[in-house]
This record gives structure tokens, sequence and C-alpha cells, in this order.
């Protein structure tokens, strides 16, 4: 089962931001000035009341930008639409997949080919838990 993490905010934690963009092509000089201090939870968090944390766990959302393991930051104040990653009860389990609405049917999409497009229908047991609004991961690479 999942872990999901309800949103608290406390003392706002204050990083740096700089003012210039980081070239992810040929490399410029960098802006030796900083903005405002960036507080994440500003960032990342609409509706404070709303949002949960929850870690994803396998690789059917790799294509979508979602690894195992990353933390997904989930807004429950959005309405689900069609196109929108969600986390959902299906048939008593947690899932992230892409909702689909083709015509009256309703579909969960993974975003790797491997798995096959879920059809929701009467008979099953589904709920929307809330939209992901953004995918936290770190760069395994670099032993973080």
């Amino acid at each position: 089962m999942a872990r999901i993490s309800p949103c608290k905010r406390g003392m706002p934690r204050l990083f740096p931001l700089f003012l210039c963009r980081v070239a992810a092509s040929f490399p410029s000089p960098a802006d030796d000035y900083i903005d405002r201090p960036l507080d994440l939870n500003e960032l990342l968090i609409r509706h404070q009341a709303a949002t949960f944390f929850v870690r994803a766990r396998g690789d059917s959302m790799i294509g979508a930008g979602i690894h195992d393991g990353d933390l997904l930051v989930v807004d429950r104040a959005i309405q689900a639409a069609s196109g929108h990653i969600v986390i959902a009860a299906l048939d008593g389990d947690l899932t992230v997949k892409r909702v689909l609405r083709r015509g009256a049917r309703l579909f969960l999409e993974a975003a790797s080919t491997q798995y096959p497009l879920l059809e929701v229908n009467e008979e099953t047991d589904f709920r929307v838990w809330g939209v992901v609004t953004h995918v936290i991961h770190s760069l395994k690479d670099v032993g973080i």
C-alpha cells in the first residue's frame, strides 16, 4: 500500500532562487544575482488543506516522468479531467494513471506500452483521490 503524507505547513524553509535560468544546451555566463528566497511550499502547493504527498511504486508511469520512488504532490481540490494524471482507488488499490475520457467511456492509461489501458465501468470500484501536480525525484546516479 502506498505511503501517504498530509501536507503540513510550518515555518517556511526558504532557499535561494537565482534570477538566471540554467542552459540545458550550451553554457552561458551565470548572473550573480539572486531573486527573492524560494519557498518550495509556495511553489508546489496551491491548496494546502487539500494537498498530500505519496511515493510512486513501479514503472508504469515512466513515460510521464514518474519513476519508482518519486514523491508525488497531489491536490484533492482540483477536479480531475481527461488528460490529468491522478491518484485513484481502483478496486481497493491505489494507483497513479492518466485519466482519459472517450465519449461516455472512462479509461485509466499507464505511460508505458507494457501496461494495458484499463476501462472503468459500472462494475469497477473507482474513486479519484486527487490530481498529481508535481513530481519530485532525485538523480540516483549522483547517490542522492
